[in-house]
Order: C-alpha cells, then sequence, then structure tokens
C-alpha cells in the first residue's frame, strides 16, 4: 500500500467535534449497565471525602478507558475527545480518575473485589461464559505473576521470585474445553510475597463466584496449580468447597519413596502430539511415561487433615546421560509430579496427566493483561494499584462476553482483549443528529461488521415485557 497523494496536498486538522475514535464503547458501556457494574459500584463502595462521590460513574469511565486501549491514568483522556461528551455522562478528568483511586484503602478494595464478582455473576446471565458439555468438568487455575515496575516511588515493589522488581498479580481463572478463560478473583501483593500467601482466600472467593454463577453442573470442578501452591491450606480449601485438585508437587522425601515404589511396567509411554518445554532443561520433548501410585498428602498432620488421593508421576530420560564425568550403569530419569484427588475411574493416568498439564493456559490470561492495562501499574500507592487490577479484571470480563455475544461460534468468541478491541472498540464514526436522535455513521466495508451490528442490538434491544402479576 501506498500514499496516493503528494504531500503538499494533504494537511490535516484537529476540528470536527462530532468524531469519535472508539464508538464500540457505546455497546460495550451499555453490556456493562446491563451487568449493573456502575449501580454496584455506586451501592457497595464507601471510598470517602468528595474525591469517592459519584463512584459508580467513575468506576464506569476507568473500565470505559481501559476497553479502549488506557494503560495509565493520563490514558484516560482517550474519553474526552471529539463527540464523547454527546455519547457519555461525565466523561471525567484523568485527574479525578487518579484522585478517586488514591483514596482506595484495603476495605474498598474488597468492596470492589464484591463488585467484579457479583458482575461476572450478572454477565453469565448475558451470555454463555462457560459452555459445560454433558459429564464436563470446570477448570479453575491458580497462578501468580510479576508486573514489572520502574523507579523507587511504587509502595510494596520489590525483587520477588523472579528477580525482577515489581509487584505480585494472584489470579483465578475459569474455563473449559470450549470456552476461553474468565477471571473470577484477583489480589495485587507486594513483589517479595510468596506465591501461595492468601492463596486459600482466593481459592475460597473463586469457588464461591463459580456456584453463584449456576452453571447447572453436577460435576466437581477441578483446581490446578503448580508446586508453590502445594499445601494443606489452599488444598484443604478447595476440597472443603467442594472441588477437586490436582497440584504439582515438590520432591521431597515422601514423593521420592511414592516414586521408587512404581514397578518397570507400570510406566506407559505417551507422545504429545505438541511437544512441551521441559522445565528443567529448556528443551522440547515430545515422548515421556506416566505412571500412578496411591498416596495420602500431608502425613504429618493429624489424621483429620490427610488427604488420600493419586500421585501421577511424569519421568521423562535423561539426554545422553552416559557423556558424563562418571557414566550411570543404568538409564536416568528426570521425575515431574503432581497430586490429585480425582476418582482414577473418571480420568485415568495419561487423560489426569493431560489435563494437568493444560494449567498453561492461564499464562495466557497473564498475558493478555499485561498487553493491555497491566501494561504499567499507574500510581505509587499501593491500594491504588489493587484497584486498578480489579477494575483491570472486569474489563477483561467484559470483552469475554461481548466477543461471545458478537460472535459467538467464531474466532472472536476466544480472542484475546487486543483483538476485541481493534475489531468491535476502536471502531471510528461520525456522530448525526435527526428527530432527537443520534445517529453513529461507521465505516463503510467494516470487515467486522456483522459481529458489532450484532453486539449493538444485543446491548441495545428493549428490556423484556413485565410478567403479568
Amino acid at each position: 500500500m501506498q500514499f496516493k497523494h503528494a504531500p503538499v496536498a494533504v494537511s490535516a486538522v484537529f476540528d470536527d467535534p462530532n468524531l469519535v475514535s472508539v464508538a464500540g464503547l457505546v455497546p460495550m458501556l451499555r453490556l456493562a449497565r446491563s451487568a449493573g457494574l456502575d449501580e454496584l459500584a455506586q451501592s457497595r463502595l464507601s471510598v470517602p471525602t468528595d474525591k469517592g462521590a459519584n463512584a459508580g460513574g467513575k468506576v464506569m469511565a476507568l473500565v470505559a478507558g481501559m476497553l479502549a486501549g488506557a494503560d495509565s491514568i493520563d490514558d484516560m483522556n482517550l474519553l474526552r475527545h471529539g463527540g464523547m461528551g454527546r455519547l457519555f455522562d461525565r466523561t471525567y478528568a484523568p485527574s479525578t480518575l487518579g484522585s478517586f483511586l488514591r483514596e482506595f484503602r484495603f476495605g474498598h478494595v474488597r468492596q470492589l473485589d464484591a463488585v467484579a464478582s457479583r458482575t461476572l455473576v450478572n454477565l453469565a446471565s448475558a451470555a454463555p461464559l462457560l459452555q459445560i458439555r454433558d459429564g464436563e468438568r470446570v477448570m479453575v487455575d491458580v497462578d501468580d505473576t510479576i508486573i514489572e515496575v520502574h523507579g523507587y516511588q511504587k509502595q510494596g515493589a520489590s525483587f520477588g521470585y523472579s528477580g525482577v522488581r515489581g509487584l505480585n498479580a494472584l489470579v483465578a481463572t475459569a474455563s473449559t474445553t470450549t470456552s476461553a478463560p474468565v477471571i473470577l478473583a484477583q489480589r495485587l501483593r507486594q513483589g517479595k510475597t510468596g506465591s501461595p500467601k492468601g492463596a486459600a482466600r482466593i481459592i475460597a472467593d473463586t469457588l464461591a463466584t463459580l456456584r453463584r454463577m449456576d452453571l447447572g453442573s453436577s460435576v466437581r470442578p477441578l483446581l490446578r496449580a503448580d508446586s508453590a501452591f502445594y499445601g494443606h491450606a489452599t488444598i484443604g480449601t478447595a476440597i472443603k468447597a467442594g472441588a477437586d485438585v490436582s497440584v504439582t508437587v515438590r520432591m521431597d522425601p515422601a514423593v521420592k519413596t511414592a516414586i521408587a515404589t512404581i514397578p518397570e511396567d507400570g510406566w506407559e509411554t505417551i507422545e504429545y502430539p505438541n511437544a512441551i518445554r521441559d522445565e528443567v532443561t529448556g528443551r522440547w520433548i515430545s515422548k515421556a511415561e506416566v505412571a500412578e501410585v496411591p498416596f495420602t498428602a500431608f502425613r504429618s498432620r493429624k489424621k483429620a487433615e490427610r488427604v488420600e488421593g493419586r500421585l501421577v508421576v511424569r519421568r521423562i530420560p535423561d539426554l545422553n546421560p552416559k557423556q558424563v564425568e562418571q557414566p550411570t550403569l543404568f538409564d536416568s530419569y528426570r521425575h515431574h509430579a503432581f497430586f490429585t484427588t480425582t476418582d482414577k475411574q473418571t480420568m485415568g493416568t495419561v487423560a489426569a496427566d493431560k489435563t494437568h498439564r493444560g494449567h498453561a493456559i492461564i499464562e495466557q490470561v497473564h498475558a493478555d493483561l499485561k498487553a493491555g492495562p497491566l501494561a504499567h501499574l499507574p500510581s505509587g500507592v499501593f491500594t491504588a494499584n489493587s484497584a486498578w487490577l480489579v477494575l483491570a479484571v472486569i474489563a477483561f470480563n467484559l470483552t469475554r462476553a461481548a466477543g461471545l455475544i458478537a460472535d459467538r461460534g467464531g474466532r472472536l468468541a476466544r480472542a484475546t482483549t487486543a483483538t476485541i478491541r481493534r475489531t468491535l472498540i476502536s471502531v471510528p464514526a461520525r456522530l448525526a443528529r435527526t428527530a432527537r436522535r443520534i445517529i453513529l455513521h461507521l465505516p463503510d466495508a467494516w470487515p467486522w461488521q456483522t459481529a458489532f451490528d450484532r453486539l449493538f442490538t444485543a446491548t441495545h434491544a428493549p428490556p423484556p415485557p413485565a410478567a403479568a402479576s
């Protein structure tokens, strides 16, 4: 593609008050309002002083900015151009929104957590966020990630396990084989915080939200996590809340002893259709062996707190184990094990291994958030950044619902936030008024017109008729 005009024949003037660059915010905010986001925030947030006034409108503005691509407070100026003031009420200045966030304390963040949870439950009634086939279980994944920050003014920032200066975000997602992940719970923590700290509370909140979504399945959800979350508090909370677990274990003496009891003929060779990366060497592998053995977790605790289950083990042969200073007489292996409480009749050894490896899906959610609102943590105040994380999660779940409504059986149903923003939100439009109605004139031949029309129609449909009394 080449520019077809001579440079001197073209000029640029910012002078049209009827243009908007993000017309997709119209159906998106209608969707948010139908899920009760503004009313929930208005009724549940008790942020003090005049800076906390009209909390519902300010939460909607912050979420709208994130939907439009804002990853800092200053970027909220996206909401204050052209005809945005004619489309939306109270397009707050970035300084007003920043002052609102800086008034948050931990209790207000927990109030916002409740708003996010209830908004998600309401969204699930408008769009099939988690579609479950007969006999299928919901996969709940928990993991943390470091959000890198720079400078010394960020409260709570420090060097954690990754060696990167930042803050630690703990996220819990739910997904099925046909549904992309949605985020059920979140918590921002200090950068040096260990992964399992506070995880039990997050898991309890996650499973409570999942129950309120009322998916109509009697199959127990499965909690998947890595070895950092292998502990009685985490696993015990999940089991008490009615979930099974599939958690990587550390190679402690009890685990090594259990692995040693597996007979040589108990190993089953499996080939991965898609190669996976070995955690130790970083190499790609396509073949391994799996086996399992009954295992009781937390034997050092009192009998009532022990957990019966299975230890599923994957072993990978060392590459060229005899090309060392002292060659080994026998082939040597590296073992990777996880503990699960699923019944063997329901999920065999190979199926359990494949299902557990699916835990990596949560990394896509982390990457999605960091490619959007979490590209930066915009404030030096820790609680303001905590609230920013919750708002980013609300925006994420809204885009997931919008993609399903717009293109239920197609690509947008599982698309990333960036794709939803590019196709459905960042649509330029010119505003025209006729007969006291506003008409959005959108680009001709927009490639995703059908999806946009479907979302716009669904969110602007009249309310259902009231039932006869």
